[in-house]
């Protein structure tokens, strides 16, 4: 078992701006998840602290996106990666056995890539494998969308590093990154384990598969309907998670972005264009 606590970092990829989420993730995650599970835990800032229940803060300092990722990853010694970010939060208890032969199968099999979130973005087959009822299935890179994703996903930690160029945005990293991959058409693994947002199994699984689940409760720097599930659980807990609960209810009510800001008025091309019009209407 140390062997395997060694060889897996659950890195929980964070941006201060979003440091409203954070207590959100640490009461979902320590409520579902089983801290026994091997991994070493760190939770990702960029210069601003985090307390986290199980996890080690560890900073990426300023920068793009994937400048900040590889920051982290290289300043980590664990082989493998299990990918989570602020907004992703735990709604079903994990399976701590699932993961214990997850983990040893990817060292086993020198996987790259296992993603492990539900999704009909993912055209996969069936394979021979199974760990606790969960087809381990092959992805079909040509027929898939978003090869290159941030959903929860166990990664080798030299494979994920070369996925990040330099001044990658997320979502530039996620297409420019999915056509990259494409090219390259490595063997890519994806288990049912999470169901992500509600999505069902994509896999050939055995029957009465316990599977985790997450919501992401955040879009564009907002909370989103996602978000009620939790408001409501936090409103029957303790006095510091109704004062929670009501600070989130109160940003969800009001469209405020996670740093307490109006969300920005979105201007449709035909304002843009009539706007500047008139300003430069001699």
């Amino acid at each position: 078992m140390p062997e395997l606590q060694n060889n897996v970092a659950l890195l929980v990829h964070a941006c201060d701006r979003y440091e409203f989420l954070y207590p959100g993730f640490d009461i979902f995650f320590s409520k579902n998840w089983d801290l026994n599970i091997p991994c070493n835990y760190y939770f990702a800032t960029e210069v601003k602290d985090a307390t986290v229940n199980g996890f080690q803060n560890i900073k990426s300092g300023k920068g793009e996106w994937a400048d900040r990722l590889a920051t982290l990853l290289k300043n980590i010694d664990e082989e493998y990666v299990l990918y989570f970010q602020e907004d992703m939060w735990l709604s079903k208890p994990v399976n701590p056995d699932f993961f214990k032969q997850l983990f040893s199968f990817a060292k086993q099999h020198d996987c790259k890539q296992i993603k492990l979130h539900s999704s009909d973005v993912y055209t996969t087959n069936q394979s021979e494998h199974f760990i606790e009822g969960l087809n381990i299935a092959v992805v079909d890179n040509q027929a898939s969308d978003f090869l290159m994703s941030h959903q929860v996903t166990l990664w080798k930690k030299d494979f994920l590093l070369a996925q990040l160029h330099k001044k990658e945005h997320p979502w530039r990293n996620e297409r420019k990154g999915t056509r990259r991959l494409k090219k390259l058409n490595p063997l890519i693994y994806h288990v049912d384990f999470f169901s992500e947002n509600g999505s069902n199994e994509i896999n050939q699984n055995k029957k009465k598969v316990k599977r985790g689940e997450y919501f992401a409760v955040s879009f564009n720097s907002t909370l989103n309907h996602n978000a009620i599930r939790f408001i409501d659980e936090l409103k029957s807990g303790n006095a510091a998670e109704e004062k929670y609960a009501m600070e989130l209810q109160n940003h969800y009510d009001h469209e405020l972005t996670h740093d307490g800001k109006p969300r920005p008025k979105k201007t449709d091309l035909f304002k843009k264009f009539k706007t500047w019009f008139l300003k430069h209407k001699s």
